[in-house]
């Protein structure tokens, strides 16, 4: 009997901390702070270096629609 108490009081023990832990990320908005340091400049590096076509270099046609569409 004095085995399952010691067990219980272990996993009481590891519940408690893990409850410790996730409640200081939510209070202190960790998981927020470190997307907004770490994920998004590296996000924006990547997507900063990709080409993109010039939308204004194309000819806007006004005389003649074309309404197929090309698949």
């Amino acid at each position: 009997m004095g085995k399952v108490f010691k067990f219980l009081g272990k996993l009481l023990l590891i519940c408690g901390g893990l409850y410790a832990a996730l409640f200081a990320v939510f209070f202190f908005d960790l998981d927020g702070k470190l997307l907004f340091r770490v994920v998004e400049p590296l996000l924006v590096k990547h997507y900063d270096k990709m080409p993109r076509r010039d939308p204004l270099s194309k000819k806007y046609e006004t005389d003649t629609p074309s309404y197929e569409y090309k698949v």
